[in-house]
């Protein structure tokens, strides 16, 4: 991706959210200047992969495949002595029309909830060997209630609905085209995005930058370039 299409993104991102009575944290407006200000006793931000993320998925048709994400909060793997989170908080901000490719989570259990906006089309399969699709029915949870779909079956997620999503579960999504923005928002267990996603097709869950004009504002992947200390 092109850094003036992730500047585009997050200032895009930033309005809508607005619309949509969604308040974000100071942290979600710090300038580059900032982060390379950024101290100690805010290092739980660089650690545990805090603020934006934007990726076309190696796709590089960004409002066709795409997603752009803010984390609010989060645990961490490898540090869980000194961050014992054992959940996540995050806004999955889903353009009109636009896809999620497949895939699934080795360790992250998640509920994801449509907030508002548009309606949301999700594509479930079970994973089989070798990391393919499973043809055998799907059990999962949808506001509470358990059901039994087939591979392949789609569910839809109107404003207020959510689906709770288990390790091994393939899950595609699409902003049902015409209905609008959607602001999901993920509550899960520990996530880190680095190594817990398995793609059916996609080619990189973190977007390749072309550094095309200066940064806006950073995304988390950028942090260890910018901050003083290293991040763990």
């Amino acid at each position: 991706m092109k850094r003036s299409e992730i500047n585009t993104v997050i200032q895009y991102t930033m309005k809508a959210v607005e619309t949509f009575k969604i308040p974000l944290p100071p942290f979600a407006y710090y300038t580059p200047a900032d982060w390379k200000s950024l101290q100690e006793d805010q290092r739980e931000l660089v650690d545990n992969m805090l603020g934006w993320d934007v990726t076309d998925f190696g796709k590089n048709n960004f409002l066709h495949t795409g997603l752009t994400i803010f984390t609010f909060r989060n645990g961490n793997f490898n540090q869980a002595d000194r961050y014992p989170k054992p959940y996540c908080e995050k806004l999955l901000f889903v353009r009109d029309g636009q896809f999620l490719p497949y895939h699934f989570h080795w360790k992250k259990t998640e509920d994801i909830i449509n907030r508002g906006g548009g309606t949301l089309r999700v594509t479930l399969y079970n994973s089989g060997e070798n990391g393919g699709f499973a043809n055998s029915d799907v059990k999962v949870a949808i506001d509470g209630k358990v059901s039994i779909i087939k591979a392949g079956q789609d569910v839809f997620l109107r404003p207020g609905q959510s689906i709770t999503l288990t390790p091994g579960q393939y899950h595609q999504w699409q902003g049902v085209p015409g209905t609008g923005d959607i602001a999901l928002f993920e509550v899960s267990t520990t996530n880190d995005d680095r190594t817990d996603n398995r793609f059916y097709e996609a080619k990189s869950r973190l977007p390749d930058i072309e550094e095309d004009e200066a940064p806006c504002y950073l995304i988390f992947n950028d942090y260890g370039e910018y901050v003083s200390f290293k991040p763990v």
